[in-house]
């Protein structure tokens, strides 16, 4: 995948100092520091030179590319010292909630299975610690979670709920004596055979409130299957769960998780990586095209001189943008403390949507080449089915707009 895309003719060329070009049409870009460029510019080397050339043949085999985890970890991406002041021994600062968001974006334009292995630590995990953590769990855990020594996964949905998961949660704990008893099943729990814990989401069976329990992988009791067959996320490792009488003693449950409220306050905070991975797929889709275009000549001419694949084109293009402008203004109103429901799902749901048209119209201007691996849009446009449904569903976000818009909850009861 190359750095620079170069505009139609007749136009200018992005700026060589840029990193995203014609897939940033608005230069959102812009809004990052010097020294954000630069980690994400070592990321972007990173995934140009050691990533995609494995990527076809590992998600043909449905296999994980093992070797790109820790030198990913290596770059520090997830709060950098140079930007956090970590390296000066000075109390850190968290890096940028839009740095954040570009960094999704990178690893999502490459691939939608690295974003999503990246995000289930960097994100999920992370955001478990942070929302359901005391201060003092806070404390001895979250280095070892930015530092990826402590690798976790966030362990919600279940064989039979996931819409539902806030009334159908059927895995159970039941306290016992200093600790906790866990019974039940999770699923579609990505990452979680390479982990050291898993956030395990139980319904109390004395209050019936859900709780959250931090489970060692290897603990009596838990069993982890892959789950085989998919079409989508080929390269992710998905794993079916299941807790059989797991002990976990009560200094590893989070004690800010009380109830499912609890858990809503993470799905809220955790829906805008997702938009930011739905966007950054686009941008891999359309820039893979639009490179295909160019070079592709059918009739003595280049695709690219077509006036439909042209229209298509700018369709592409108006997707992105308009994707990369809503992640963009929902990272800025996060960064002010200002999280909301509706504005969360309202980004997932618009940029899912947008991400489906655009891998479609990117498969179809790339002709029968867009069913192979060769072009890299075959791999974006599979994917984008289960970017379209994890974290929440295009119905579930809309009903949850659609509540926030009537005052009243369509959901069924």
């Amino acid at each position: 995948m190359s750095t620079e895309t170069t505009l139609a003719a007749g136009q200018a060329t992005a700026s060589p100092e840029r990193l995203y070009g014609v897939c940033d049409y608005y230069d959102a870009e812009s809004l990052l520091t010097d020294g954000e460029r630069r980690v994400l510019g070592r990321l972007r080397s990173f995934l140009d030179e050691k990533a995609h050339p494995l990527l076809a043949d590992h998600w043909e085999r449905g296999e994980f590319p093992t070797e790109l985890g820790q030198p990913l970890i290596d770059l520090d991406l997830m709060e950098p010292a140079e930007l956090t002041g970590g390296a000066s021994g000075a109390e850190p600062v968290p890096a940028r909630g839009i740095y954040q968001g570009f960094r999704i974006f990178e690893l999502a334009r490459t691939d939608a299975s690295l974003a999503t292995w990246y995000t289930a630590q960097a994100g999920l995990f992370r955001t478990a610690i942070r929302v359901g953590a005391s201060e003092a769990q806070q404390r001895e855990w979250m280095p070892r979670v930015i530092d990826f020594s402590l690798k976790g996964v966030f362990s919600l949905t279940e064989p039979e709920s996931g819409s539902d998961i806030a009334g159908g949660l059927s895995t159970t704990a039941r306290r016992e004596g200093d600790g906790w008893i866990l019974d039940g099943a999770k699923r579609w729990i990505g990452g979680a055979s390479t982990a050291d814990v898993l956030a395990v989401f139980a319904r109390d069976v004395a209050d019936g409130q859900v709780k959250a329990f931090l489970v060692e992988r290897e603990a009596p009791g838990v069993t982890l299957e892959k789950i085989h067959g998919k079409t989508s996320l080929r390269m992710m490792q998905n794993a079916h769960i299941t807790l059989t009488g797991v002990r976990v003693p009560e200094a590893m449950r989070l004690h800010n998780v009380n109830s499912f409220r609890d858990v809503a306050a993470m799905l809220r905070a955790m829906r805008s990586d997702v938009a930011w991975i739905a966007t950054g797929l686009q941008a891999g889709a359309f820039e893979a095209a639009l490179g295909y275009v160019n070079e592709r000549k059918q009739f003595g001419r280049s695709l690219g001189s077509f006036q439909l694949v042209q229209e298509k084109l700018a369709r592409m293009l108006g997707n992105v943008t308009a994707s990369l402008s809503l992640v963009v203004r929902l990272t800025e109103q996060q960064a002010k403390g200002i999280y909301r429901d509706q504005e969360s799902a309202l980004a997932k749901m618009q940029t899912s949507l947008l991400m489906r048209e655009t891998v479609a119209l990117a498969r179809e201007v790339v002709g029968g080449n867009g069913i192979t691996l060769d072009t890299d849009v075959a791999r974006f446009h599979a994917d984008a089915e289960a970017v379209y449904s994890y974290e929440g569903t295009h119905e579930i976000n809309a009903l949850i707009i659609g509540r926030a818009l009537t005052g009243e909850s369509a959901f069924t009861r």
